[in-house]
């Protein structure tokens, strides 16, 4: 397979000129800033918030980069995932035209942001064990196929994607592939990250929401070739991310020792949970998970669901979704939070 960017990059695209801010453009040392009609007397606030943010987040990129052992120009920040999501459809995808695979059960977002956007979305579902059907996919991939989106560890059925079966569709499919890394922290298989230089049509997701503990802020990355880096950087509003959440994200990366503690923590937590359920009579199935939650077939799921609710405990029911007939999606909590949920449970099978 020979990837060509330029075969998948929209015409308009490729044509638009990017806005561009004066303090972008400028590249020296200045003291007196009156190019962007901030307001220069100040803020309300203690921190200097009445000027833009770096457009393109250069110190919070250099700290992501010395963890994630990546250059700063293969990182785009977005306001969640979510918008590295929707600005790869706007790039890469015609309206009206072009396509992407999915597989579900998966994360929402990815048929969300197509539809907006006006792309058709073809699915080929996971097999019984979750795992790619890559016969299937073969077949499903078009001409006008241009990405695919890989959620590994898979939302909501918690698992990680055989590696190998990835290393297909990168090795053999000319346009992106988009792997979804969100809940990797959690997980025993490693970051694709390394493989960037292998492979020019891959895209890797990863965010601050998850072992991060940072959902508030809002913070997502989308690791990649530069050439695609730059398209993003291209197409996304100016100020995407503002001063507050690029500075306590900047502080949030200091500590990387509360973060690791956590997720051994909340590890250790998802495999007492699991045991703790399988007691229960109405548990028929906890499967293997490398996330932060675990996805339970229960009987009369819905019940328990709305049981639960009524306790003021909130889970996800998943079991209206393929491959999910009777699933809870629950997160592991602090291990007070499982007890309260496991105690509510009891109190249910009694």
């Amino acid at each position: 397979m020979v990837f060509n960017l330029d075969n998948l990059v929209r015409e308009n695209i490729k044509k638009m000129t990017a806005y561009s801010s004066a303090r972008h453009e400028f590249t020296g040392t200045a003291n007196v800033f009156l190019d962007a009609n901030e307001n220069s007397f100040g803020s309300p606030l203690p921190e200097n918030y009445n000027r833009y943010p770096d457009p393109l987040q250069l110190k919070l990129k250099e700290k992501i980069s010395s963890i994630k052992g990546v250059p700063a120009h293969n990182i785009f920040l977005g306001n969640g995932s979510d918008e590295a999501i929707d600005l790869l459809f706007r790039i890469f995808c015609e309206p009206g035209k072009d396509n992407i695979l999915i597989f579900p059960p998966t994360y929402g977002m990815y048929e969300v942001c197509a539809e907006m956007n006006d792309i058709k979305v073809k699915k080929v579902s996971l097999t019984k064990s979750f795992q790619l059907n890559l016969e299937a996919i073969e077949a499903a991939i078009v001409a006008n196929t241009k990405m695919i989106f890989v959620c590994s560890p898979n939302n909501p059925t918690g698992n990680s994607i055989n590696r190998n079966d990835i290393e297909v569709l990168l090795n053999n499919f000319d346009g992106l592939v988009v792997i979804d890394e969100a809940y990797i922290n959690y997980s025993k298989q490693k970051t694709f990250i390394p493989e960037l230089t292998e492979y020019p049509n891959l895209v890797i997701l990863q965010t601050l929401s998850k072992a991060w503990g940072l959902a508030g802020l809002r913070l997502g990355m989308a690791f990649a070739g530069e050439p695609i880096i730059n398209y993003l950087n291209k197409v996304k509003y100016p100020y995407n991310i503002n001063t507050a959440t690029q500075q306590l994200a900047i502080e949030a990366l200091g500590n990387i020792s509360s973060v690791n503690n956590w997720t051994k923590t909340t590890v250790e937590q998802k495999e007492w949970l699991k045991d703790e359920l399988l007691k229960l009579s109405f548990t028929q199935t906890v499967y293997p998970s490398d996330a932060n939650f675990i996805l339970a077939k229960m009987t009369e799921a819905r019940n328990i669901y709305e049981f639960l609710s009524d306790k003021g405990i909130i889970v996800r029911d998943r079991s209206k979704i393929i491959l999910c007939d009777d699933c809870l999606r629950i997160t592991i909590g602090t291990p007070d939070e499982n007890k309260q949920l496991l105690e509510a449970l009891k109190v249910y099978n009694s």
